[in-house]
């Protein structure tokens, strides 16, 4: 818990903790004010369906390349020495700009620890659905968490890591459905941006849950509904229904809510604090439960350990029998 009430004010440290994020899950009932293209949505104060919708609040693995997230880096990457620029001295990426990762102009494809990316999806998935089923909730809406710039594209995974994260889901909706008394229902809100004028078919996030989801002939007991819409208005819609209804909100490792609010919405979160009243429910320094321990609520996967990070990065990534640090990035 003190872990947590520390990263939940973004002091985590790069690596290892960083790292735990991924498996911390925030809920709180937080009520929709506008459309992401910022429309007013109106309402009358003594309605009840926006008291019905609940914030989930989510890590995803980062493959964008980012210090903060480098233990996702040496974790799921097995040649990472490779594909990222290497800093001489320390063995290790090295950091530009403060941030990022370059990945070398001439380098290999990333090639993932399939199994490590998978486990860690199916015990986020279970987590967060086991949360939501917690709080009540009785219809799941879903997004593609680090699905999009965090996926990996430029080094050439983010294919394998959509298919991963479909495939993930589809196992823990077929398969853990004994550990849920409310859930009835999950919906899939997966917007299609790409467009072509072409013949040429331009995968998306929507064609890879479609593909998993079909090919696999689902027969889970809970339905599942993929949608081209997006999540607020599917989140409205239900609320109005009466049902209790979650939305996903794909977080960072930092744990600060919005942490980038003031940029207008460049990406989902941000988005989410502009729309609706996620800052004032999941800021810590607008309301002081965020880093109340008593709100804190701890689950049982009956799995093994999922905070393993330092011993698989050490076993694995260092070659010269030291510890990896936790600021293991040097700067450019």
């Amino acid at each position: 818990k003190e872990f947590l009430t520390r990263a939940l004010q973004g002091k985590s440290e790069n690596g290892e903790e960083a790292f735990r994020m991924k498996f911390v899950v925030r809920i709180s009932t937080c009520p929709i004010l506008m459309e992401f293209d910022a429309k007013i949505i109106p309402r009358n104060l003594d309605e009840e369906w926006p008291n019905r919708i609940k914030l989930v609040s989510v890590t995803g693995i980062d493959f964008a390349g980012r210090k903060h997230d480098v233990g996702d880096i040496l974790y799921y990457l097995s040649n990472w020495r490779e594909v990222f620029q290497i800093d001489p001295q320390l063995g290790l990426p090295l950091v530009y700009n403060g941030r990022d990762f370059y990945a070398k102009p001439d380098g290999p494809q990333g090639k993932l620890h399939k199994d490590r990316v998978r486990d860690s999806l199916m015990r986020m998935v279970k987590l967060r659905l086991r949360a939501c089923d917690a709080e009540g909730v009785q219809i799941v809406v879903e997004a593609g968490i680090g699905l999009g710039v965090f996926a990996g594209n430029h080094i050439g995974i983010d294919a394998k890591v959509r298919a991963l994260s479909a495939e993930t889901i589809r196992t823990v909706l077929q398969d853990d459905v004994s550990s849920y008394k409310n859930i009835c229902a999950v919906i899939l809100a997966l917007p299609r941006f790409n467009k072509s004028r072409s013949n040429h078919c331009v995968t998306d996030t929507f064609d890879d849950f479609v593909n998993e989801f079909s090919k696999s002939k689902y027969n889970g007991p809970i339905p599942v509904m993929i949608v081209d819409q997006d999540m607020h208005r599917l989140t409205v819609a239900i609320a109005r229904r009466g049902f209790i209804v979650s939305e996903l909100n794909p977080a960072d490792s930092h744990g600060v809510f919005g942490e980038y609010w003031q940029n207008r919405g460049p990406a989902v979160e941000e988005k989410l604090a502009l729309t609706t009243v996620g800052l004032l429910v999941q800021h810590h320094l607008i309301n002081k439960e965020v880093l109340n321990e008593n709100n804190y609520r701890f689950l049982k996967t009956n799995e093994g350990s999922i905070l393993d990070w330092r011993t698989t990065v050490y076993n694995n990534n260092n070659h010269n029998n030291e510890r990896v640090s936790n600021d293991c990035c040097s700067l450019q």
